[in-house]
């Protein structure tokens, strides 16, 4: 299985377990957020505190042993417009050392092309 199918599955359910084996230690999280960082803990605890976005869509664009690229679109618990979310991963020792999202957001009437 792909680290990233690996990622978005364990994400899905829960399942802080798994995602700690995904997880580098050294992980650092870049958002696309402005000036926020996470790290592995980070990560471990907000997926734990049951708040955690809701994604669909996941498509892996690219994917090899170093580096991975994937689109999702991406709910919040948080009632915040929904978003198309890029992310870049890189990967150590099979599992993702570092990653960076970038974010459109959606409007509440987005309906993707050819869905309807």
């Amino acid at each position: 299985m792909s680290i990233i199918t690996a990622y978005n599955e364990a994400w899905d359910n829960g399942d802080i377990d798994a995602l700690a084996n995904i997880i580098h230690d050294d992980f650092v999280f870049n958002p696309n957020v402005g000036g926020v960082t996470m790290s592995k803990s980070d990560m471990l605890g907000f997926v734990g505190s049951g708040n955690t976005p809701q994604s669909e869509q996941n498509r892996i664009l690219f994917e090899n042993d170093e580096v991975g690229v994937a689109h999702a679109i991406v709910h919040f618990a948080n009632d915040s417009d929904s978003e198309a979310v890029m992310s870049f991963m890189r990967f150590k020792d099979g599992k993702i050392i570092l990653m960076e999202t970038g974010a459109t957001p959606l409007s509440d009437d987005y309906t993707l092309v050819g869905s309807s």
